[in-house]
């Protein structure tokens, strides 16, 4: 594992590129623009893009004077701050990076604001990229459009590159980005992934990238901003991964991050380290195989089963939460629901809704088999919607109904916990 930064690039294509770039611009300034006077001059999303596309260049060569050629001249606020966070992108090894421009949403004489999506993407480890959208504002200034202000979309969550600059350790199956984290931390977090994805891929048989993009803010509060969601809602959380499940059946490839929480992953042993790490890892592998009709007891749960298997720790150890309720008399009357997963909720319930999942889990590989645990999920992932879903692949896989899992699963936690 070493420490990864850019590659040397020749200076014969870089000044290709700068000058590509500069010929581009020239054409946008030529092309994009009446005279100066003329007040029906309108900005338009072909001009937009050609610009966008030049500053796109510019990331790659990192040239801090292409990438600042877009922005207004007396925005010396805004060209500190751009020039700042394309320093801080000077080690990452993006493959690509690109604009799209949505549209031009407001345009009132020599102002316009423009929504713009950006995709990046990280060289030997993304397949597909990682987008965001963004707004701009811009301000025509003679016979040029210049970007006044740049800042994420309503929604839309921030960069790690926003935040500091990025250091940068990769690992034989992972590559970690961090800010404001120490080199030898970084490199715990590669090694215990580095160990993470054969056991995924163990308990996954499946194709999948078998690489993962490990993010690692300087605090809570900047975890949060890359997630876009409150900050209480992460604070004894050790790692979420992102990568919303969208549409139903079959996914498309997208680009997961592992995002941890530096304060509340430190707490936990090495144990637990590696159990929150492969867990995370589990999301990254079957990530197509999941969709909005998939329950999150399943994914949870599966995520969990991965993590624990093979680990010689008594089910009470693993599920103290969910133990205590059984041994008082207050067994679960159905299985996890989702929101029983949200964590703004109460802690103790939250435990036990993973606590259950993971069991549930347990309880199909233990009776049906491994083979048919992965059926399962990928049956459940593969259905029209959410209703019905782990209806049919209960009948069609483990030949049973809803009814009758859920009296084997109150059985099993008897079995297992009480």
């Amino acid at each position: 594992m070493a420490v990864r930064g850019r590659g040397a690039r020749g200076g014969g294509p870089r000044e290709r590129r700068r000058a590509a770039g500069l010929l581009l611009a020239a054409l946008l300034t030529a092309s994009a623009c009446t005279a100066p006077d003329d007040p029906d001059t309108f900005l338009t999303a072909g001009a937009l893009d050609a610009t966008l596309a030049s500053r796109a260049a510019a990331v790659l060569d990192q040239d801090p004077a292409g990438y600042l050629d877009a922005l207004a001249p007396e925005a010396a606020k805004l060209r500190a701050a751009q020039r700042t966070e394309l320093a801080h992108l000077a080690d990452v090894p993006l493959k690509s990076w690109t604009y799209e421009v949505k549209g031009i949403t407001k345009q009132d004489g020599r102002w316009a604001t423009a929504d713009v999506e950006l995709r990046y993407r990280i060289a030997g480890y993304d397949t597909a990229p990682v987008a965001t959208r963004r707004v701009l504002e811009l301000m025509r200034d003679g016979e040029r459009w210049y970007i006044t202000a740049d800042r994420p979309a309503k929604g839309s969550s921030g960069q790690l590159w926003q935040q500091g600059d990025v250091a940068v350790v990769e690992g034989a199956h992972s590559i970690v980005l961090g800010v404001g984290r120490g080199e030898e931390e970084l490199r715990q977090i590669a090694d215990t992934v580095d160990l993470a994805v054969p056991a995924v891929s163990d308990a996954w048989p499946r194709p999948w990238t078998r690489r993962v993009v490990v993010l690692v803010p300087d605090s809570v509060e900047d975890m949060a901003g890359l997630l876009g969601s409150p900050e209480a809602s992460y604070r004894g959380i050790a790692a979420v991964t992102t990568g919303e499940v969208g549409g139903t059946g079959k996914r498309p490839a997208i680009a997961d991050r592992v995002i941890v929480n530096p304060q509340a992953y430190a707490t936990l042993g090495s144990f637990g380290q590696r159990i929150v790490l492969t867990h995370e890892t589990t999301h990254v592998a079957t990530r197509t195989s999941t969709s909005t009709a998939t329950p999150v007891w399943l994914s949870e749960g599966f995520a969990d089963w991965t993590a624990y298997r093979g680990e010689e720790r008594a089910a009470d150890t693993i599920a103290p939460e969910l133990a205590e309720a059984v041994r008082d008399g207050r067994t679960p009357a159905e299985l996890p629901a989702d929101p029983d997963f949200g964590f703004d909720g109460d802690p103790a319930k939250l435990a036990g809704a993973y606590e259950g999942g993971w069991l549930a889990c347990e309880l199909i590989a233990e009776r049906w088999g491994k083979e048919k645990l992965i059926a399962f999920y990928e049956a459940v992932g593969a259905h029209d919607g959410r209703e019905g879903a782990v209806e049919q692949a209960l009948d069609a896989v483990l030949d049973t109904t809803p009814e009758q899992f859920t009296a084997d699963w109150r059985d099993y936690l008897a079995t297992r916990l009480g």
